[in-house]
């Protein structure tokens, strides 16, 4: 088996059960697996691949992202729909989104996979939650497989439309009995629950708004038949979801979530702004996860998730920056600066929450949340997912006194490097898997297509 070294670290983030940070560091990699990790002279001297980093970069655990829509990286900063609160927003785009086709889907993944690969992501999730036309959800897959990224990808779906008190239109809706075989399909074909794998599949229904109750137990029933195969929706994303709730099914989110299975370890919610503090120590007590958005819920004008009142009943917390409709940008470490910085904004309190912390939260808080005991850590049986960072960009001039803080205090646009099961994917700020220029130019003609006719 190959192995590779990576030798002279300035100082390796392990995320280690100590939270160790070595000087001078090293990793042994075997295959697509962390061997050993050390100090530059505890480790061998020679292997098949040897990358000496000179005591120039900062090394951790790649990022996890764990809430996406690749696909609207096609209808980023809309004008229709760039003051709108989260319904108007949708009613807004769910038209341009029904022209979408197969093409569109394996394009528009691989322009989001991209930008979180160069920002530091090598582990993601996606929701694809609409299949206009001739697409499917194996279209995203193949177009994330060519690129490189680990992938936890989920078949979402909309049931409920508008005739029957939803919020999409009928003609972008599914009937229930074709998503659960499509799902079933999904599972079979593509979930791959060993150590390490680079593909596991998730069932999502849209939103409490989109689907019926039916097909949230439906779902869970389904998902908890296969080993591995996890859960997702939206929930509490604003006070409009919250009044939905209410006004639909007589009970606020987290219980409605209760009454339909949603809770519990194989479980994980997008953003959650709004959700009661009955409901987060529910979170808490079942191990139910949240996929915190910070950079969505301020553009959609949809309120602050209490993370750190989550966290302090431990509730699993991972950072997601969502759609790129919503966000209008796919850059992973920016996502978790801004988080760290809304925790102190929210709760008044600059020591609610520190750069160390939201590291924690970007790495091992998103592992916790897909349900993976094999990444985000760099550590002897994790997977060989790691990113490493120049310290002598200009962004840190004058920081060098704590390069692991200043990760996430200072700007970090891109990595310089990133591995993915072992695998150099980023090389000096460039993809290695892909033309980025070529991609561009594609991805630009398919969203003009999209929009021709507005």
């Amino acid at each position: 088996m190959p192995t590779l070294l990576v030798k002279n670290i300035h100082t390796l983030v392990t995320m280690d059960t100590a939270r160790r940070e070595l000087r001078n560091g090293a990793l042994l990699v075997r295959d697509n697996v962390i061997e050993q990790v050390g100090t530059t002279d505890e480790l061998p001297q020679t292997a098949d691949d040897v990358l000496d980093l000179q005591g120039r970069h900062v090394v951790l655990p790649g990022l996890v992202n764990t809430h996406h829509h690749f696909y609207q990286t096609l209808t980023r900063v809309i004008p229709a729909a760039q003051d709108c609160t989260l319904f108007n927003w949708l009613q807004t785009l769910y038209p341009i989104w029904a022209k979408l086709t197969s093409e569109g889907v394996y394009i528009s993944a691989q322009m989001a996979a991209a930008e979180l690969m160069l920002s530091g992501c090598t582990t993601a999730s996606d929701h694809l939650y609409l299949y206009p036309n001739d697409c499917t959800l194996d279209d995203e897959i193949e177009a994330i497989r060519a690129i490189g990224l680990r992938f936890h990808a989920s078949r979402g779906s909309m049931s409920v439309g508008e005739s029957l008190g939803g919020l999409p239109p009928d003609s972008l809706v599914e009937k229930e009995a074709d998503i659960l075989k499509d799902s079933q399909r999904l599972i079979e074909q593509h979930h791959d629950n060993s150590r390490h794998a680079m593909l596991r599949m998730t069932l999502a229904p849209c939103s409490p708004f989109s689907v019926s109750p039916d097909l949230m137990r439906e779902s869970a029933k389904m998902a908890r038949s296969y080993p591995g195969v996890r859960l997702h929706t939206h929930l509490a994303e604003n006070k409009s979801d919250v009044t939905y709730s209410l006004e639909n099914f007589g009970m606020i989110p987290g219980d409605f979530a209760e009454s339909v299975g949603w809770l519990g370890e194989d479980v994980w919610h997008a953003h959650c702004v709004q959700l009661s503090d009955d409901s987060i120590v529910k979170f808490g007590r079942t191990g139910t996860g949240v996929a915190h958005c910070p950079c969505s819920n301020m553009r959609l004008a949809s309120g602050i998730a209490p993370i750190r009142k989550m966290l302090d009943h431990n509730v699993p917390v991972g950072i997601g920056v969502d759609g790129s409709a919503s966000n209008d940008t796919s850059n992973l470490l920016q996502e978790a600066r801004i988080a760290f910085l809304l925790a102190r904004v929210r709760d008044c309190d600059p020591t609610v929450m520190s750069a160390r912390q939201i590291l924690e939260v970007a790495t091992l808080g998103g592992a916790r949340v897909l349900g993976r005991d094999d990444i985000g850590a760099i550590a002897p049986g994790m997977s060989a997912d790691f990113i490493a960072i120049n310290v002598d960009r200009h962004q840190f001039s004058g920081a060098q006194h704590d390069i692991v803080s200043a990760l996430i205090f200072c700007q970090v646009d891109a990595v310089d490097y990133s591995f993915i099961n072992g695998k150099k994917v980023v090389d000096r700020a460039q993809l290695t898997t892909i033309e980025l220029p070529t991609l561009v130019e594609k991805h630009n003609q398919i969203a003009h297509q999209l929009l021709a006719s507005e």
